[in-house]
């Protein structure tokens, strides 16, 4: 294991994080110690609405000493924000904080401080503002990143969308072999690295059991030919038909399965496993987690929010 520190961006300041946060640390004992990147005069005043307490020990970020960390309270370096309430509506006005925030934690990461990122949910709409696609494909273009994978991960059973946040009509025009093979050696360096062993992998069709009546046919003229390419260097099959795939019987024989399209296994993955699944960047120079779900506006001061992603996501990079 690589004694480093956890490095956690809060992300959207109106969301439900810092009570997951809360409730994360304070259930938990981690071995390695987890520093907050959030703004301390916000964070205060959010912890006095939720009643929790728990001491902020604030942190100087030019002269960092990780031997002095305790994660009884909450390791914070200060970012600044301007609010007037504790929660408030998401929009826009978050967003230089938001980045600020990722900026000093790569800051830290290219040091050499940590290898090790955390960050909590955001607006994909009011902080990427369609210039990407989700964090996976911002923190790919933040590090020069040229090849990158979206992994949803639990132990048992982990999915890999090929495209992510797309709009249903643009899915078909981004299936390539190229992009196939990308995500496949990805996930199959991770598994051997990570976890010491070559994955099964399946790989789901494009189209309704594999078939379509257009004159194209994405199953046939790319993926499958893809796949029996790759099988001479990969444990992987298919394409399966994604409405049969994630069967008990079916699914207990991938490790992974790649899907065409976001929602085609993210949403099979979150009815199965609910919030025992954590985001994985793969490809990106140090590791990258995040809760798989987003800032639940509506569940803001409530205490009702789950923790277990953000739980799993600390306790897998605690291991390494």
């Amino acid at each position: 294991m690589s004694f480093k520190p956890i490095i956690v961006v809060a992300g959207e300041p109106n969301s439900i994080f810092m009570e997951i946060f809360v409730k994360s640390i304070k259930k938990n004992n981690y071995k390695n110690p987890i520093i907050l990147i959030a703004s301390y005069n916000l964070v205060k005043l959010q912890l006095k609405k939720l009643n929790y307490k728990i001491k902020i020990n604030l942190l100087n970020h030019e002269n960092l000493n990780i031997r002095y960390l305790k994660n009884d309270r909450i390791n914070l370096l200060n970012v600044s924000y301007s609010f007037k309430k504790p929660f408030e509506k998401i929009s826009s006005k978050s967003k230089k904080y938001i980045s600020d925030c990722f900026e000093l934690a790569l800051r830290l990461i290219k040091s050499g401080f940590s290898d090790k990122f955390i960050n909590g949910p955001i607006s994909k709409k009011h902080f990427l503002s369609k210039k990407y696609l989700g964090v996976t494909e911002f923190l790919a273009a933040k590090t020069k990143t040229k090849k990158s994978a979206m992994l949803i991960y639990n132990k048992e059973l982990s999915v890999c969308p090929l495209t992510t946040h797309l709009p249903i009509k643009l899915v078909s025009k981004k299936i390539n072999r190229k992009s196939i093979i990308e995500k496949v050696n990805l996930i199959n360096d991770f598994y051997k690295k990570k976890f010491k062993f070559k994955p099964n992998i399946g790989v789901l069709g494009l189209n309704p059991h594999c078939e379509s009546i257009d004159k194209f046919k994405e199953d046939l003229v790319i993926i499958k030919p893809t796949i029996d390419n790759l099988k001479k260097k990969f444990n992987i099959r298919g394409p399966f038909p994604a409405d049969t795939i994630f069967l008990k019987d079916n699914r207990k024989n991938f490790d992974v399965i790649i899907g065409m399209y976001h929602d085609q296994v993210l949403t099979p993955l979150k009815t199965i496993y609910e919030y025992n699944a954590i985001n994985i960047t793969l490809g990106l120079p140090f590791l990258r987690i995040s809760p798989d779900h987003g800032p639940n506006e509506k569940m803001m001061g409530k205490k009702k929010s789950n923790p277990t992603s953000l739980i799993e996501a600390i306790k897998f990079l605690d291991k390494y």
